[in-house]
């Protein structure tokens, strides 16, 4: 077996060399410089946010959504009904910051072909008037900085400039594992979004006349997800998906693991939809994770055979390579840390203890994210926020049954809310 520890020991070396690479080129990236446009350069601009439930940090979100540096702007919350509990909160952080550049209304129109956050979408956009150039994006847990709403609509005055996002970032601390494994994906997953041009939902901007030249709005009534699919939607039209470094949000949210398991498998199902590299998602996962489970594997017999040589090779070259895979999030975690702290957010204290819990969940996050691309294969039924649907394919959605919005949907203080 000494001959498949170091053929798999060179192709581990040759992928994280791989995966040095790309880090190396998203972290130069991370360092350039952007231009944001003067007053009477930008656009009238509509904020949409669409909320079922009242999420953790709704409150905050609001409040900073109403405090942007951007001359001409407008939030437009869709709320799923009049007895949603962030109807509530609305009225509340309305009242108390006494501005009057916003509106909710119930959400009106329940489409059956695609998400209750399309529909949503879907119904905003089309009460919008011509004076609108910009249709922004953003979600309940993601509390922007003052300058969120002009950084993300200056690169759209570019001409190739479909559409422009940022990404999120979660801290690492907390009582809950889940919180850890998924710190431990996002980061990867930030990277693979920023090479592939996917954009996430939670800051998105478009431009008006996209959505309507490109066919998008007529898309997002048919579908599940909302972001994934813009990048190959735009590229029709020579248009493409620019990453603002500036936008990465910081989410402070908990969750424990059998929430965050089934979140990843909407992930990846969402993925599987729309995502135009799939199955370069598909082979990033075999090298990363079954590869390495085969050292494992491969140690256990040699252990069990009493092959001790054998059996301290691959483990050794094991330890190694999810060494090595920390010491790269390390690195990006100290690089992104100065993005968050410009916006006045909590930075990671990376202490040895910290670490030692990352570099244990390190294979806890491979274990876990390989067993939801898997299951996520044979989804058909998806439960989000208390609505089930009936997933037949990308164009082929179909929901179950519409109910407001109850209480009793309301996840956990450490189950994830989207």
């Amino acid at each position: 077996m000494d001959d498949l520890v170091i053929l798999i020991s060179k192709f581990l070396v040759s992928w994280l060399a791989v995966q040095v690479v790309t880090v190396i080129l998203f972290m130069w990236y991370l360092n350039s410089g952007s231009i944001n446009l003067p007053d009477e350069h930008l656009p009238k601009t509509a904020v949409l946010l669409c909320l079922r439930g009242a999420d953790p940090f709704l409150g905050d979100c609001l409040r900073s959504l109403l405090q942007q540096n951007y001359p001409q702007y407008h939030v437009k919350l869709i709320i799923d009904s009049e007895q949603d509990p962030a109807w509530q909160v609305a009225e509340d952080v309305i009242n108390e910051v006494g501005i009057t550049n916003i509106s909710f209304s119930p959400l009106r129109y329940v489409l059956q072909s695609c998400s209750l956050k399309c529909s949503s979408l879907v119904q905003a956009v089309s009460e919008l008037d011509d004076s609108y150039k910009v249709v922004a994006l953003v979600d309940a847990d993601t509390v922007v900085h003052a300058n969120w709403l002009r950084e993300l609509v200056s690169p759209l005055l570019h001409p190739s400039v479909g559409a422009t996002t940022g990404n999120r970032w979660y801290l690492p601390t907390g009582k809950y594992w889940g919180t850890l494994v998924r710190y431990i994906w996002n980061v990867s997953a930030m990277v693979q979004m920023y090479l592939y041009g996917i954009p996430w939902g939670g800051t998105l901007a478009v431009k008006t006349e996209v959505l309507h030249q490109t066919g998008l709005l007529e898309r997002w009534g048919q579908a599940f997800g909302e972001d994934t699919m813009i990048r190959s939607v735009l590229a029709k039209y020579n248009l493409k998906v620019k990453f603002v470094p500036s936008l990465i949000m910081l989410n402070q949210e908990e969750c424990d693991l059998p929430s965050l398991k089934y979140w990843f498998q909407r992930q990846l199902l969402a993925s599987r939809l729309y995502h135009p590299w799939w199955w370069a998602v598909v082979a990033d996962a075999v090298f990363t994770i079954l590869m390495p489970q085969i050292l494992l594997m491969v140690w256990f017999f040699a252990f069990m055979g009493e092959d001790g040589n054998t059996a301290t090779f691959a483990l050794s070259w094991y330890v190694i390579y999810i060494t090595a895979l920390v010491m790269l999030m390390l690195f990006l975690e100290l690089v992104v840390q100065s993005v968050i702290s410009s916006q006045g957010k909590p930075v990671t204290r990376l202490s040895v203890p910290l670490m030692l819990r990352m570099w244990v969940g390190m294979p806890l996050t491979h274990w876990i994210y390989g067993w939801a691309m898997v299951t996520s294969w044979r989804m058909e039924t998806v439960n989000w926020r208390g609505v089930s649907y009936e997933v037949y394919g990308a164009w082929n959605i179909h929901l179950l049954e519409y109910r407001p919005y109850h209480s009793s949907d309301q996840p956990s203080d450490r189950q994830i809310s989207l």
